[in-house]
């Protein structure tokens, strides 16, 4: 069984037991998150859109950190212009825990009562009976 899930504008492919780096979010080590599901694939059986709304993928942060070094280098040529940077992504390792059903808490829910239709007054029925 595996999902795609939707987080930082990118799908992940995912199965219960992967470590996927994901864009940073503002978790702690050992905190517990969940992204909606875009798709789920089981043993033949695909469902996606409406037959997944409401599913979720829950994972534990393992870890935050930052990627590899990459340089970005600047040249123009005849012109003696160069720039050199460089840029580490940060990101979040999460371990997939489960796939799934969200965990439905349940709310009471306040139920209005109907109101009950008007009775005419006797004195309006006489008219609109004449």
């Amino acid at each position: 069984m595996y999902a795609i899930f939707e987080n930082g504008s990118k799908q992940y492919r995912v199965s219960v037991g992967d470590v996927v780096k994901v864009e940073k979010l503002n978790a702690e080590v050992g905190a517990t998150v969940t992204f909606p599901v875009v798709l789920i694939a089981d043993e033949g059986a695909v469902k996606v859109a409406g037959e997944v709304a409401g599913a979720v993928v829950t994972g534990e942060v393992v870890s935050q950190g930052k990627d590899k070094k990459i340089i970005v280098f600047k040249y123009k040529a005849k012109k003696n212009e160069r720039k050199k940077q460089g840029h580490r992504q940060p990101f979040t390792a999460v371990k997939i825990t489960a796939i799934g059903e969200a965990e439905k808490k349940a709310k009471k829910t306040a139920t209005r009562k109907k109101a009950a239709p008007k009775a005419e007054a006797p004195a309006e029925e006489a008219k609109a009976a004449e």
